[in-house]
């Protein structure tokens, strides 16, 4: 049985969906914040997860009282992040969810929050299965106007595809990724940290475990083989 609204095209976000970079992040954020006596925990970074470098920066520094301004913790920040996202491994099921996408003619998108030139970091290692996406979109593409939980990107990357809102899948693992795709319009399965608070992924498709549990066929799209 078909379901009435079949997918027809799936958008990825990239950090801690795709790529196992959101250690890398909390590892350099705690060195940084270590120095002003702080603590990096999860009640911070759970607000902090999907949102523009920026915005998550202010919250960062607002929320702790540091005694740096965002941009300095930006800049700081992203020098320490550069080693460790050129090393990070790929997501449990990533890798192999796109490809069999891609082998069965699926068109699929990119949709990431971070900039062009941290992305092309994040995927030195893996360069050969990120190639089959046809459409990438940054979060300093121009056509970016406003930043997740705003519909932008996914709005940007559907218009590559040639998609139409009704017709996309998004994979999300930030409850500000889940609100952006929902504002856009597209169905959205949520494959959140399991530290996470699963009570704000309300309006979730589905909630996974990992992309490995993800059942094509549910959405009519072609079936995987073990």
């Amino acid at each position: 049985m078909q379901p009435p609204n079949p997918v027809r095209f799936v958008i990825f976000d990239v950090d801690g969906l795709l790529l196992d970079t959101e250690p890398v992040y909390t590892q350099v954020t705690q060195e940084i914040v270590t120095r002003f006596g702080k603590t990096f925990d999860w009640s911070i970074k759970g607000n902090m997860i999907g949102l523009a470098e920026l915005e998550a920066a202010r919250y960062l520094v607002e929320t702790l009282d540091l005694p740096i301004t965002p941009e300095e913790y930006l800049s700081e920040r992203n020098g320490m992040l550069r080693k460790g996202f050129a090393e990070c491994d790929a997501m449990p099921g990533a890798e192999s969810l796109v490809r069999h996408f891609h082998r069965h003619e699926v068109p699929i998108a990119v949709a990431t929050s971070s900039s062009k030139e941290l992305f092309q970091v994040k995927i030195s290692r893996h360069t050969a299965w990120f190639k089959l996406f046809p459409v990438i979109v940054a979060g300093d593409d121009p056509a970016i106007r406003h930043a997740k939980p705003a519909p932008d990107l996914f709005l940007t990357a559907a218009s590559g595809l040639g998609a139409d809102a009704k017709s996309v899948l998004v994979f999300e693992d930030a409850p500000s990724g889940l609100a952006a795709g929902m504002a856009a319009g597209m169905r959205v399965i949520a494959v959140p940290d399991p530290n996470m608070d699963r009570s704000r992924y309300e309006g979730a498709e589905e909630i996974l475990e990992n992309l490995n549990s993800f059942v094509p066929e549910k959405y009519g799209l072609p079936e995987m083989h073990s």
